[in-house]
């Protein structure tokens, strides 16, 4: 493990010699900003976290306190697409048990909030972490830690589905992969960079909640759980799906996400919008063919309109 970790440092190390001499030309100015940036990123966090009237104070607790299940979750750990390497994936499901480790059990106390950068802390070689598949500007690329966006994309959905409210998020800059057995709506996940894209939770009702997750053979699991009984339900839904074209070959992808909520009768009592998604799309979009022309003298209504270009 050790010697690997040489191996992987003396790689990582090259390519920051040539990123480093990239910002020198560019001016001395985006220089220091290289160097300097990943210590005012953590130098901001750490701030935050100390910041008054903020509680980021959470604790573990049994299971057994708290017996009212009211969302949960799953995802495969392995997806067969092509350009994926498996031995990222495999390193990937590494990195999320290390991380799982420091979030299972967690309660959050009513007023108090939950960082995920917090408890989990920096990813590094030393403290067990290996390099997993990680984005670099919609390019895959190797990183430690890599593959950990699984576990905040994870916690970010079954979040919306409880009354707890996501103070921070990040969404997904690219789209990378083409839609392949997607259950969720695209952009419904949350993005996660040491240290500064953070995904944070706060509970502002009047009952603790407490995070359960695991990390099976093929999946990772997770849910939230409460003290007390939770009557209400949520339905996540996708809203204003579209492609447009961004410039000469390049397109981007758009939607929102929206929430209904509703009471124990089944009675709607909000629909709100909860996020707004753009990205970039790494992928040839799929695109219609638009529809034949109408035959002369028939009318329009007697034929489909253009499509708006949206893919379910």
């Amino acid at each position: 493990m050790r010697a690997g970790a040489r191996t992987q440092r003396r790689g990582r190390g090259t390519d920051g010699v040539a990123r480093r001499r990239f910002a020198y030309r560019r001016s001395p100015a985006a220089f220091a900003r290289f160097l300097l940036g990943p210590a005012v990123r953590r130098a901001r966090r750490e701030l935050q976290w100390r910041a008054p009237g903020l509680d980021f104070r959470v604790r573990p607790a049994p299971a057994e306190r708290f017996p009212h299940a009211v969302a949960r979750h799953a995802t495969p750990l392995i997806r067969t697409l092509p350009g994926l390497d498996l031995r990222l994936q495999r390193n990937k499901v590494v990195n999320l048990r290390l991380a799982v480790s420091r979030l299972d059990g967690l309660v959050i106390e009513p007023g108090r909030r939950l960082s995920f950068w917090r408890q989990v802390g920096k990813p590094t070689y030393r403290r067990g972490f290996l390099d997993g598949m990680v984005l670099d500007h919609g390019r895959v690329a190797a990183g430690v830690g890599g593959g950990l966006c699984q576990l905040t994309n994870l916690a970010y959905w079954m979040t919306l589905h409880t009354p707890l409210t996501v103070t921070e998020r990040w969404r997904h800059s690219y789209d990378v992969f083409p839609d392949a057995d997607r259950t969720q709506p695209f952009g419904s996940g949350a993005t996660c960079a040491w240290p500064a894209l953070d995904l944070q939770i706060e509970n502002r009702t009047q009952f603790p909640w407490r995070l359960g997750l695991c990390v099976t053979a093929t999946h990772l699991e997770g849910g939230w759980t409460c003290a007390e009984p939770f009557l209400g339900r949520y339905e996540v839904y996708e809203g204003e799906h579209r492609f447009s074209q961004g410039g000469p070959g390049t397109y981007l992808r758009h939607n929102v996400l929206c929430r209904r909520e509703f009471d124990a009768c089944g009675t709607l009592v909000t629909d709100v919008m909860v996020a707004e998604n753009h990205a970039l799309l790494m992928y040839q979009p799929f695109l219609p063919a638009p529809p034949d022309p109408a035959p002369t003298g028939a009318p329009d209504e007697d034929h489909p309109g253009a499509h708006d270009g949206s893919r379910r």
